[in-house]
């Protein structure tokens, strides 16, 4: 095997000086170069590569390929055009060259500028270092750094063309080794967590077993729909593998007795409905809390929210089915449900709604068993779940076993001592769990998802573009989004969207049932005579419900319904600063 020490200067990285913005030198020095050949005509071959490989237009050709139009895809679908263009990419630079030979842990190391921007693709090596530091959109390439880039290609549409896997073999550099290439994560019979679903590399992860992690918020208002691979997921206990052919869905409580229902039955005996709805996390945006004032619970950043299209049966016509009328009402309050889901004790999840909400035709709560227009993915609760719009993601219980008509809510520990909101001076030694209710509704949210606190932009860019995301609980419609670029001393208002890029926005929904978020879109000026800029947004909803300006007088000791305004530091480079 070949080993980086062998060629020091193989990821070694230099400055040239233009007037804009500094470029990074080629990243595949003469050296490396050298290592694809043994013969001069080979070599004088590579280096054609190369140079063709710098140029201008190819660069910029796989910059569109890379960072794509912003128009994510579900990471499920599969390019069989690009894939054959693939291996037959890889076959004939292995057979024209000889190239080291990589590990994992190798490749793994050059996750950043400073030491080479690695990617595998189909079991090869490539060094593409010097697009990157090129590239406006270099900062979610880097998200691939290190790791394969099959995945992260899959959220874009553009590399569907025969001529992208030639360009990308232009920057190939090695092959990876056969172990790593066969390796596959371990499995262990005793562990619980064992069968649980692979999950897409972009996901920032919060916690490994159960599995809890958020997408990068800068591809998070890419697109309107957020794909299944990278909706934000939040599991409590290991993922249940759940036999479609022989589920059952019981509904008990009701005067008709239980009710049991196959996935079948629900498919075909009920209307199937279909709506859009966003979910968030309680615990969404608790790392602001934790600057305060650590906290307990899982260090959520703005990304513990998603928004899909549903599709489904809804509650309201099985509950019908099994039983239910006005008289139920008289005693029954709350609707419960436990998941299949269990802990090491056989203890299942459980949460539970309002009856009301349950029940009402507005109410639009579905028994859903598709996402996005397919079957649920199992970290999503296949093959059904409840999506109760409007309200916090803990009462909407995946991997549905019960549901249950109730005078008394779910004894669940998830509805009775967690998520729950306290006073600030609320601490573990005096709180008490049954003196606050358990969340439903949540409140009015924002956030910022570009630029990202810490972000760098030119002077000479003359403005800048801020994006994110709004969205109110209890079907609350957005009505504004209010942004500042100086800390909150002037505002300015941001364009909403309700409907992905180039298409139509949708009339605005009844009254009551605005479950989906809306992205928001700023650009302006930058301001004059500053260096340090503070962006900060917050989000009116149409009951003029407002963010909160600080976190201080919001927090509490779970760090749950953090919704302050959202700020974002960002500083102006200016033009004599650019070499």
């Amino acid at each position: 095997m070949l080993h980086l020490k062998h060629c020091q200067s193989l990821t070694r990285v230099g400055c040239l000086k233009t007037q804009r913005h500094r470029q990074v030198t080629p990243a595949i020095a003469p050296c490396a170069v050298r290592l694809c050949s043994s013969s001069s005509s080979e070599e004088q071959r590579s280096w054609k590569w190369y140079e063709h490989a710098r140029s201008p237009i190819w660069r910029h050709a796989l910059a569109g390929l890379l960072a794509g139009t912003g128009a994510v895809l579900a990471y499920g679908l599969h390019h069989s055009k690009a894939e054959r263009a693939a291996t037959t990419a890889v076959q004939k630079v292995a057979k024209d060259s000889h190239l080291p030979i990589f590990s994992q842990e190798e490749v793994t190391k050059h996750s950043s500028l400073d030491n080479g921007v690695w990617v595998t693709y189909k079991g090869s090596v490539y060094d593409i270092t010097e697009f990157v530091a090129m590239h406006p959109g270099g900062d979610k390439i880097l998200l691939a750094a290190g790791g394969d880039l099959e995945p992260f290609w899959a959220l874009y549409a553009v590399h569907n063309q025969d001529h992208v896997l030639d360009i990308l073999a232009e920057y190939k550099v090695g092959e990876l080794s056969p172990e790593d290439r066969r390796k596959q994560r371990p499995v262990k019979s005793s562990d619980p967590y064992s069968s649980d679903p692979e999950r897409h590399p972009v996901l920032r992860v919060n916690s490994l077993k159960p599995f809890n992690a958020e997408p990068p918020p800068e591809i998070l208002s890419d697109s309107f729909i957020t794909p299944s691979a990278i909706f934000f997921k939040r599991n409590h206990l290991p993922v249940p593998r759940v036999d479609p052919t022989s589920y059952q869905l019981h509904v008990e409580g009701l005067p008709g007795g239980v009710l049991t229902l196959s996935l079948h039955d629900l498919k075909t005996k009920f209307p199937k409905h279909t709506i859009t709805a966003t979910l968030q996390c309680a615990g969404n945006r608790r790392s602001e809390m934790n600057k305060v004032k650590q906290v307990k619970g899982l260090n959520w950043g703005i990304a513990a929210i998603s928004n899909a299209t549903w599709g489904g049966a809804k509650l309201r016509d099985v509950l019908l089915a099994a039983g239910y009328s006005p008289d139920v009402a008289k005693w029954a309050c709350h609707v419960q449900f436990e998941g299949l889901d269990k802990d090491v004790t056989g203890t299942t999840y459980g949460a539970s709604i309002p009856l009301n909400k349950a029940v009402s035709e507005e109410g639009d709560v579905l028994l859903a068993y598709e996402m996005n227009g397919e079957d649920l993915p199992a970290d999503h609760g296949y093959p059904v779940r409840v999506v109760v719009p409007g309200t916090v993601g803990a009462r909407n219980v995946k991997w549905l076993g019960k549901i249950i008509v109730s005078a008394e809510e779910s004894s669940s520990h998830w509805q009775q001592n967690d998520y729950k909101g306290f006073s600030p001076g609320t601490d573990w030694d005096t709180v008490d769990f049954k003196s606050a209710p358990a969340i439903q509704e949540l409140p009015i949210q924002s956030a910022i998802t570009q630029p990202a606190d810490g972000a760098v932009v030119d002077r000479s860019a003359e403005e800048v573009t801020v994006k994110g995301y709004a969205w109110s609980g209890g079907g609350r419609e957005v009505v504004r989004v209010d942004v500042s670029l100086d800390g909150g001393k002037t505002w300015h208002v941001a364009q909403l969207t309700s409907s992905e890029k180039g298409q139509a926005p949708p009339p605005s929904p009844p009254p009551g049932r605005a479950w989906a978020w809306k992205l928001w879109e700023l650009t302006a000026p930058l301001p004059p005579k500053t260096q340090d800029m503070e962006i900060i947004c917050k989000a009116v909803d149409n009951s003029y419900n407002m963010q909160p300006d600080s976190v201080p007088p919001i927090w509490n000791l779970r760090g749950v319904l953090s919704n302050a305004w959202h700020r974002v530091k960002v500083k102006i480079r200016e033009d004599e600063e650019v070499e």
